[in-house]
């Protein structure tokens, strides 16, 4: 038996040890709303349980008992056929009594009224008394049946707050109309007939609302510290993202840099190459002409000496080739270009700008696109499932059965001109509405030649005439014989499309006023409406337009997104 009888010592050890855990850490989890008695809004003394699980003070209970005659829960109301045995809950006196010392400090020192010498400490107040006592002079308060009746709270300075000025009685009801404290008499001069209750009661409702006040507030505090989490991530999300463009940049302009410096040094190497072909130029020239002087010279030896000769034979002789002029270059019109033409730098100037802007739009075309591919990539998280609402769809549409699919019939459908259907124009909202966040959703085009879609407000007309405009609650871009693109801007924006539209998508961000849309395909950016200020449900709109003759008989289908990685 003794061997048998150790673990469940050991066990109960254990049990004990974390009880004594508990109730020395438990203050730290246990708020003081949880330690309150409903009846004297004071932390639990010898608090007991009644059987459908509320707590009170074990002389609160047994005095309100004492007074209803009846065996109810003061909290829940349910009725106890037989009046329950009170035990006191030890557990958690003990984590009360661990939160009135740890909370005593904080108290005010209230001192006994009733003592003549060295007054003591107050350990209750009377209401009806009008005193505070310590624990010698409140011993009548707990055998006299006279003084038992009396409302006891914890000890407070200011006792006069909790009785009646004009009665001089205890405040026990709160009226309701007045939204004040009275006493009993009250009830029966300045509040007769007015809605009263029972302060405990009052109290208790009040509190309940301060707990689902105190959840609300809560919850708005955990959503803003949620929405500083978001801000900061995207302040800090920003910053990456500045600090690539930063070195995006700087790469782009250093490569500029060095493809100027290139072709600057090309040019300066154009002009010194020209300088010293003027050079070699020159040489040649200057050596040429040194040899028609020399030349020159002795032709000019040769006429002094015939000119003072004697020997008239010989003068006769060599007259005709002495006098004829030597053979020599005609040099009147021969120069030097030393200088670099005005048309030669211009030229040079004209072909380095066409490089740097080639490859400008190449890098910055290439970069763009990284980013508006990066950007898809990003919104098309906020991909939703967009249906056809059969209910606003024009008479002469024609659905898929799975309300994805929309085209035009060539005649009308027997439907009922309710308040929500188009009547006029052909088009149809989205079962899906949206009045606050992102969302995303894409539409395949191919084969049509004319459509408009986009989102619209809940209130658009959908009798008579539509005016594609945000004025009018339509932020849509459209599709106009086979080539005319433009967003409905109020007034029409012509959009210069490099290719044909296959499939676009939709972005909406609620709270950022923004409505985008991209061709899916080329993953480019086509338009965006930006700075708007929805104040109405937004529904997805579609829009597949007139066929056309036959043209335009394909159907604005709604496409499954297919998010890249």
């Amino acid at each position: 038996m003794a061997e048998s009888s150790q673990p469940t010592k050991g066990r109960k050890r254990k049990i004990m040890s974390e009880t004594h855990t508990f109730s020395h850490g438990s203050s730290s989890l246990l708020s003081e709303d949880q330690l309150l008695c409903s009846i004297c809004l004071d932390v639990f003394t010898d608090p007991v349980t009644t059987p459908c699980g509320h707590n009170f003070c074990k002389s609160c209970l047994t005095k309100y008992w004492d007074k209803s005659q009846h065996g109810l829960c003061p909290l829940c109301k349910e009725e106890f056929t037989k009046r329950p045995e009170l035990k006191i809950n030890t557990t958690l006196r003990e984590v009360a009594d661990h939160f009135k010392k740890k909370c005593g400090s904080e108290k005010p020192e209230v001192l006994c009224d009733a003592c003549s010498g060295e007054k003591l400490m107050a350990l209750k107040s009377c209401l009806d008394c009008g005193l505070s006592l310590c624990k010698t002079h409140l011993e009548p308060h707990n055998h006299v049946s006279k003084f038992k009746k009396h409302k006891l709270i914890n000890p407070v300075e200011n006792l006069e707050d909790y009785i009646c000025q004009k009665h001089e009685r205890a405040l026990e009801l709160f009226c309701r109309d007045d939204q004040t404290c009275v006493c009993q008499f009250c009830t029966e001069t300045d509040h007769k007939n007015h809605n009263t209750v029972p302060i405990e009661e009052e109290s208790r409702e009040r509190k309940i609302q301060m707990v689902k006040t105190k959840t609300d507030v809560q919850q708005m505090i955990q959503d803003r510290l949620k929405k500083i989490k978001e801000i900061k991530h995207s302040v800090e999300k920003s910053k990456r993202s500045t600090e690539k463009e930063k070195a995006d940049s700087v790469e782009i302009f250093t490569a500029l840099i060095r493809s100027i410096e290139r072709s600057q040094a090309e040019l300066l190497e154009m002009m010194e190459e020209k300088q010293k072909a003027a050079e070699r130029q020159a040489e040649g020239l200057i050596k040429e002409l040194e040899q028609e002087i020399s030349v020159l010279k002795r032709r000019n030896t040769e006429l002094e000496q015939l000119s003072h000769t004697e020997e008239h034979l010989h003068l006769l002789q060599v007259y005709s080739s002495m006098c004829s002029p030597p053979h020599t270059k005609n040099w009147t019109g021969i120069s030097i270009n030393t200088d670099v033409s005005e048309d030669t730098v211009r030229t040079a100037l004209s072909q380095l700008q066409q490089t740097l802007n080639e490859k400008l739009t190449n890098t910055l075309n290439d970069k763009l696109k990284k980013r508006v591919s990066t950007e898809l990539k990003r919104i098309q998280q906020y991909a939703v499932d967009v249906t056809l609402d059969p209910e606003t769809a024009n008479p002469y549409l024609i659905l898929s059965a799975d309300g994805k699919q929309v085209r035009l019939g060539d005649k009308p459908q027997k439907l009922c001109d309710s308040p929500q259907r188009f009547n006029k124009c052909p088009c149809v909202l989205g079962k899906q509405s949206f009045s606050s966040g992102r969302f995303y959703y894409e539409v395949q085009v191919r084969g049509k030649t004319d459509w408009d879609f986009g989102v619209a407000t809940e209130n658009i007309n959908r009798k008579g005439k539509i005016i594609p405009s945000p004025l009018h609650g339509l932020w849509a871009v459209a599709l106009r014989n086979e080539t005319q693109y433009k967003a409905y801007a109020g007034p029409a924006v012509l959009l210069r499309l490099k290719k044909k539209l296959e499939v676009v998508g939709v972005f909406v961000d609620y709270e950022e006023g923004l409505v985008s849309f991209y061709d899916v395909k080329s993953r480019s950016h086509i338009y965006s409406f930006t700075g708007q200020s929805f104040t109405e449900k937004l529904h997805p709109y579609f829009s597949p337009e007139l066929n056309k003759g036959g043209k335009n008989l394909a159907p604005l289908i709604i496409s499954p997104v297919f998010k890249t990685r």
